[in-house]
């Protein structure tokens, strides 16, 4: 098969993150297995134009909001060179590429989350009221026949509540990337960790709230923060005014081995981000053995985490705060939830995820009508 994949960035992207990942490992896996891939996304920096990274080929132009467009543009181009594409992957990260709207080709609609709490939390009240009007509205409409994948059942729900038929969305959850193997011990001190990008939906600052109101009874507690995003700044700020810090530590951008060092030897991870559509952070974390403690409405948590087994999800900041009282007090509890975690945590393969792909684009791009296939990894692992 010849693929294309919209994008609104890559992974060296300074906003790239977890969607970036889960599609760039799919397309790497397609690659593998003998199909032409190609990457469409926005341009930054001194990345080139044109890139060929483990067989996948990745096409930069455009900016923040540009990329749409000249993605289109030089897939098109592409198109009239080479010929056409068998399949389109369209990701939809709040907004789509509105690829439906002109090409034949068959097209899959990637959603990874709904973004409805995210809109007025990142942008301002009338371009929160657009994206917001567009992805609940216009795109369920545009792409009413074609084939939609979710990365978790949370998100095909919401998706359903938008209008998009049940029948056309496939779950295909994220795969873990297998932890390497440092030896590190956990840290002798309380340590909670955050892993992902600093943008305001995350909320690091909850995690700085836990701190500021756990640090008189929990000698020693810190907490570290791996990963990097334009709120960096913010984030400082808010642990300066919270007197915490010199128990935070902000480490930006880190290579595998530090980031799988952080992980080992943190005590607890927070996810208390407004929304994820999976949740990659909190099973990164389950395969160093450490639980996760999230909020239960923030969408796929809810699914990367089973409460009460590999983590616990809760329902606001003070019960965030007790939560993680309990797990720091409480050797065994911790021993206990991470150990369940870190058995979940293998139930999910980037190779089964490029396989569930696979077989998906070979039946859409052969013009088999959308299908409801299921990636059942969760809910066999929840038996």
């Amino acid at each position: 098969m010849r693929l294309a994949f919209l994008s609104w960035r890559d992974s060296t992207h300074p906003e790239g993150g977890g969607a970036e990942h889960y599609l760039e490992t799919v397309a790497e896996h397609l690659a593998t297995r003998g199909h032409d891939v190609t990457i469409y996304c926005a341009a930054h920096g001194d990345a080139p134009a044109h890139e060929v990274r483990c067989g996948v080929t990745i096409r930069r132009q455009g900016g923040r909001l540009t990329v749409y467009g000249a993605a289109l543009q030089a897939l098109r181009r592409d198109e009239r060179a080479h010929g056409a594409f068998d399949g389109i992957v369209d990701t939809q990260n709040g907004i789509p590429f509105f690829s439906s709207w002109w090409t034949r080709t068959p097209v899959v609609v990637l959603v990874h989350h709904v973004h409805r709490e995210q809109w007025p939390v990142v942008f301002g009240p009338v371009a929160a009221r657009v994206g917001w009007f567009i992805e609940s509205q216009v795109a369920p409409r545009v792409y009413r026949s074609r084939q939609y994948v979710a990365v978790s059942g949370r998100t095909r729900d919401e998706l359903v509540e938008l209008g998009v038929t049940a029948g056309h969305i496939a779950v295909i959850h994220n795969g873990t990337d297998a932890p390497l193997a440092l030896g590190v011990a956990r840290n002798p001190d309380p340590t909670l960790v955050v892993l992902g990008r600093l943008v305001p939906h995350k909320r690091v600052e909850h995690a700085i709230d836990v701190v500021a109101r756990l640090r008189g009874t929990h000698p020693g507690l810190r907490l570290r923060v791996v990963g990097h995003g334009w709120w960096h700044d913010r984030i400082a700020e808010h642990a300066h005014a919270s007197g915490v810090e010199d128990d935070v530590t902000l480490l930006g951008f880190v290579d595998e081995a530090t980031k799988h060092a952080e992980l080992s030897s943190a005590w607890v991870a927070l996810a208390p981000s407004v929304k994820e559509g999976w949740g990659l952070c909190v099973v990164e974390a389950a395969s160093h053995g450490v639980p996760t403690v999230a909020y239960s409405d923030a969408g796929g948590l809810s699914e990367s985490i089973i409460d009460g087994r590999t983590g616990i999800l809760v329902d606001d900041l003070d019960a965030m705060t007790h939560a993680v009282a309990a797990l720091l007090a409480d050797p065994e509890l911790r021993a206990e939830l991470g150990d369940h975690a870190r058995d979940y945590a293998r139930q999910f393969t980037w190779t089964g995820t490029g396989q569930h792909w696979e077989t998906l684009l070979t039946q859409v791009t052969r013009g088999g009508a959308p299908v409801t296939m299921t990636d059942a990894r969760s809910t066999t692992a929840r038996r």
